[in-house]
């Protein structure tokens, strides 16, 4: 049996779970909550798995160094989104008055979060551009 094939059956085994468990949730029995929420941790722990998986099956199999320059490239924009970020863009009374726990250094990882979404989804969107644009001079 084919690895395509386990994957399929657990990824259906799954859903009717988690079908079946937002039926019960909407029916109003609020105990199902916790039962969800297994599944959902269950389905990330097997998601992250098999990304490691192929991740590290890719890598003995391809080129290593696009790999490394793909991360490093990954890093720097990371590093570059922290650098922007100041962390006191926002007056942060209205939470802390409220009992939560937000200081200057979680407002700093957000806004590196919300920079590096920016700087990414803008490298997506030119480069599908570029390979249109690419597409219709060829």
């Amino acid at each position: 049996m084919s690895l395509h094939k386990i994957i399929t059956i657990i990824v259906g085994v799954l859903s009717v779970i988690g079908i079946i468990f937002g039926l019960m949730i909407i029916s109003g029995s609020e105990s199902m909550i916790d039962n969800m929420l297994y599944v959902t941790y269950a389905t990330l722990a097997l998601i992250l798995a098999l990304v490691l998986i192929f991740v590290i099956k890719g890598l003995f199999e391809g080129d290593i160094k696009k790999t490394l320059m793909s991360v490093g490239a990954f890093l720097v924009i990371l590093f570059v989104a922290y650098a922007m970020s100041s962390g006191t863009d926002l007056d942060l009374t209205p939470f802390t008055n409220k009992g939560m726990d937000v200081s200057e250094a979680t407002s700093k990882y957000v806004g590196a979060g919300l920079y590096a979404f920016y700087f990414l989804a803008a490298i997506a969107v030119l480069s599908m551009v570029y390979a249109n644009i690419k597409k219709i001079l060829n």
